[in-house]
């Protein structure tokens, strides 16, 4: 066990090095550590429309009518947290901690504390956060739902969350991050770590709404067992000041599969660096990483890291990016590292412009420049997520819906 920590250790400072060549630092005291607490509401009409808006644009439906569960945090505070189906469990990290002693045992295993200055940040302040749990053979009627808000302005958000999908469940989840609407600036620092047990299913779901100088630096990892499966859905499409993420799945399972999807968009001024890594350790694991990115003036990296460590593993990487501005930049940086000879790797990676013969092709059947340019781009971000629930694609098509008209 010992050993497995340190190597966990060793690939997550590399991983932090490579960050660091590309990303922006942040001084991390020019953030205010404390705010006054926010009362806890039972009931989610409480919360004000302005909350409601800006939390809905991050996938979370205050009807909570098809949703097994919903979970809020403002600021520093736990301000809601219920879970409406049996089998389904969503509550406040430090309450976990103190209802099950077992839960110690997964704490900063799956993502080394010391990893960089962002992890021992978290580990010196962190402020709750959420626990979610699938019951083994349980399966979640339809998602939970956790959001993650920011209602100080240049408030520092410390959170650490642990997701257990026990074996043979299946678990959905979507979690957004958001701002109030006076907000400009603040500091998101989240610390996830996944499990998922023999034959359990996850799908996460992740849609970001921050303001445009905020500073976010989620730092996760998933370890999959055998059979296990794990699908990542990442939305960022409004502006944010600096993004710099690069999770990680351990697939140690024989059978385990991972698949992350994300669609970023970067308006002037943003700097979004995000990325999936995939390490392919049991015999028969499978893996996919899926980007789009577009520019309107910011900045995007695009990483993607898969590492296949033994035999008969299949892998695919795909990265395109679309500029729409002269001022915007797409660095792609696909990575594919195979250690065995029966490894199957692949990648594609392409960036350019809106080709011009597919402007003109609609434009001739009627469609304004505009239209023609929304159709395209509408297109270039649909990606065909397999296995996703009916109630997350909903989710994902309302976020792209609700960004285009920013966008264009």
């Amino acid at each position: 066990m010992a050993g497995k920590r340190e190597e966990k250790k060793d690939l997550a400072r590399v991983a932090a090095e490579k960050r660091a060549a590309f990303g922006a630092d942040i001084n991390m005291d020019d953030y205010s550590p404390e705010t006054a607490a926010h009362p806890y509401q039972d009931d989610l009409s409480a919360f004000s429309q302005a909350e409601q808006d800006q939390m809905l644009m991050a996938g979370v439906d205050f009807s909570a009518k098809n949703r097994s569960g919903t979970f809020v945090q403002k600021d520093l505070s736990v301000v809601h947290s219920r879970s409406t189906q049996e089998g389904m469990e969503i509550m406040d990290i430090e309450e976990a901690l103190k209802q099950y002693d077992w839960l110690h045992e997964y704490w900063w295993q799956a993502v080394p504390v010391d990893m960089d200055k962002y992890t021992s940040r978290a580990e010196l302040h962190q402020e709750h956060g959420y626990f979610i749990r699938s019951m083994a053979g349980a399966k979640s009627v339809y998602p939970l739902q956790a959001c993650l808000y920011l209602e100080q302005d240049n408030l520092a958000q410390d959170v650490h969350n642990i997701i257990i999908a026990e074996e043979g469940s299946e678990l959905h989840i979507i979690t957004g991050c958001a701002t109030a609407p006076h907000v400009t600036q603040g500091l998101h620092v989240g610390i996830s770590e996944f499990y998922i047990k023999k034959g359990a299913k996850l799908t996460f779901t992740m849609i970001h709404n921050w303001a445009d100088k905020v500073a976010v630096r989620p730092r996760s990892a998933t370890i999959v067992e055998e059979g296990g499966l794990f699908l990542s859905n990442y939305v960022c499409m409004q502006p944010v000041g600096t993004l710099q993420m690069y999770p990680v799945a351990y697939l140690v399972g024989e059978g385990a599969t991972a698949r992350y999807n994300s669609i970023l968009v970067a308006p002037p001024g943003s700097e979004i660096d995000v990325g999936s890594r995939v390490l392919l350790k049991a015999r028969g694991t499978r893996a996919e990483i899926v980007s789009r990115a577009i520019t309107t003036g910011g900045k995007i990296i695009a990483r993607g890291h898969i590492n296949g460590l033994v035999p008969e593993i299949k892998a695919h990487l795909e990265c395109k990016g679309l500029i729409l501005s002269d001022e915007g930049v797409i660095h792609a940086i696909p990575e594919l590292e195979g250690h065995k000879q029966e490894v199957d790797l692949s990648h594609e990676a392409a960036v350019g412009k809106i080709a011009q013969e597919e402007l003109e092709y609609l434009m001739a059947r009627g469609l304004s420049e505009d239209e023609a340019t929304a159709t395209i781009v509408r297109g270039f971000l649909h990606v065909d997520i397999e296995g996703l629930p009916p109630e997350l694609k909903a989710e994902m098509d309302k976020a792209v819906e609700m960004s285009e008209k920013s966008l264009l």
